[in-house]
């Protein structure tokens, strides 16, 4: 079974150029994702700024997006990360709330993401707050889907780190919680799963007493550690039965529009075939689609170094191959000199 498939900017780093943008909607399209979710970290006024008004210049994007993607039969959505609201969720803040919520109805916002990722949560009653606030957004949002990106979306002991240890049954009480219509994201077993069993999704879902929704960390490549390779290969450990288990695939991709249309095709594969899946051959397909024959023969003799190596460690290589690639007309192939020349580098601020 495939599930509702898609596709979410939610990356950190620079976001894609509206044309980029356009052309990757066109493209997924008709291949079968069937929506759009427009959240780069890197847009100020939906994450740290989302209580200022929503400038005119992104306003006009965020209503391009729209247009396009009713062009092409996608359903449009946004990620909205309101930081830190659940520690005073007030008057003032359900005031620029409401206002941000107009905003997206106006523009014609179908699927609406509120995002509690990447933030402190090593707080008393978080998972009772946050539920409250998605059942004021429910009630006053046009959006037909409601997402929560809840602030531990995932077993990776990693966030427990980063932003503080999770509060005890955090996701059973959002589970017991939450209105049952509105969905929930989750990465899985890590923050960049590997793979997804039908086990751990099934624990999952008795947990949040639903089915999760996939947010797929691959092929995104932002952070400094990332940013240093090109996701390229196929996608594995995605097998076709796990469709069953989840209420929506979301792909988070990479940094480089055109590229991260390799493995999108192939998680189409990867569902569509089931047992019969190659990860091999559904790479080769993917990348002859979207690159053409000679350029995709070129990438993929050369992914070793792409995907493997790491950028600064590819030495001389590093040269050699952007002459190779500069000569070719494509892109994709613009896409890897770019990053050849360090153009897609991680730095600190970008988080």
């Amino acid at each position: 079974m495939t599930p509702d498939l898609g596709l979410i900017e939610g990356y950190y780093g620079k976001p894609w150029s509206d044309e980029a943008r356009d052309r990757v909607i066109a493209f997924l399209a008709p291949r079968g994702y069937r929506f759009f979710l427009y959240a780069p970290k890197a847009e100020e006024f939906l994450r740290k700024r989302w209580r200022e008004p929503y400038p005119a210049e992104g306003e006009t994007r965020l209503r391009r997006i729209a247009a396009h993607c009713k062009a092409a039969g996608v359903r449009f959505g946004v990620g909205l990360s309101p930081y830190e609201l659940y520690r005073d969720f007030n008057s003032d803040a359900k005031t620029a709330l409401g206002e941000r919520l107009a905003l997206f109805d106006s523009v014609g916002v179908e699927s609406l993401a509120i995002l509690f990722d990447d933030m402190r949560g090593d707080l008393a009653g978080l998972a009772r707050t946050q539920c409250e606030i998605l059942h004021w957004i429910a009630a006053r949002s046009k959006a037909r889907r409601i997402v929560m990106c809840p602030s531990y979306y995932s077993d990776d002991p990693i966030l427990d780190r980063v932003f503080g240890q999770r509060p005890e049954n955090y996701l059973e009480e959002i589970g017991q919680t939450l209105d049952p219509a509105i969905d929930i994201f989750w990465t899985g077993e890590e923050v960049c799963s590997r793979e997804y069993s039908i086990g751990h999704l099934r624990r999952v879902a008795g947990q949040l007493r639903r089915k999760p929704f996939l947010w797929d960390n691959y092929p995104v490549n932002d952070g400094a550690r990332m940013s240093q390779y090109l996701h390229l290969r196929a996608f594995t450990g995605r097998p076709a039965a796990i469709g069953n288990e989840i209420s929506g695939h979301a792909l988070n991709p990479a940094l480089q529009p055109t590229l991260s249309l390799i493995p999108a095709l192939t998680l189409i594969e990867s569902y569509a075939r089931g047992d019969g899946y190659a990860y091999g051959a559904a790479l080769k397909t993917a990348a002859d689609t979207v690159l053409g024959e000679a350029l995709s023969l070129q990438v993929r003799a050369d992914i070793a170094f792409l995907q493997d190596s790491g950028l600064d460690r590819l030495g001389e290589k590093a040269a050699r191959l952007r002459q190779r690639y500069a000569k070719i007309d494509h892109p994709a192939a613009k896409e890897i000199v770019d990053w050849l020349e360090g153009k897609y580098r991680f730095t600190g601020e970008m988080m």
